[in-house]
């Protein structure tokens, strides 16, 4: 029987990806009491990066967006992995996002919001989440956005 969280990713249209596996010396996520701290995670869509560049230095923003969106699509992967049921999850605690841009970029938080819309839309009140965003120069593979996150388990 599809849990309460799985039947809204199914009216969203989402299907959830294979976790991807680190590509360094981590890994994907942390188990600590009722915690889980899941990896930063790249906009990866059929084992490849989907998005790759700067915002503001030719990523348009509606890019950027989706990509935010997509690297939230992967946590949720990461969590149903460490969690087993999605429905175990109370809330969402916290979501970092890393955005690949210049200087002189502003417009993070608009680009983060395509991680943090999705999981209120998915987990509702309990995706309501602390953030933060920051711009770096670069990211792995070029990614154009990194999201990382921590969520509380029942």
């Amino acid at each position: 029987m599809m849990g309460k969280i799985e039947a809204r990713l199914a009216e969203l249209g989402i299907a959830l990806p294979t976790p991807a596996a680190p590509i360094a010396n981590y890994i994907p996520f942390n188990v600590v009491g009722k915690l889980v701290v899941i990896s930063g995670q790249i906009p990866l869509k059929d084992g490849k990066i989907a998005f790759t560049g700067k915002l503001g230095a030719g990523v348009p923003l509606s890019e950027g967006v989706a990509a935010a969106r997509l690297c939230f699509i992967n946590l949720v992967a990461q969590l149903k992995a460490a969690a087993g049921d999605l429905d175990k999850v109370v809330r969402i605690v916290r979501l970092g996002g890393f955005i690949a841009a210049p200087a002189e970029f502003t417009q993070h938080a608009v680009v983060m919001n395509g991680a943090s819309d999705l999981a209120v839309e998915i987990f509702g009140d309990a995706g309501r989440h602390a953030r933060t965003t920051i711009g770096v120069p670069s990211l792995p593979g070029d990614a154009a956005v990194e999201v990382e996150g921590m969520f509380e388990l029942a």
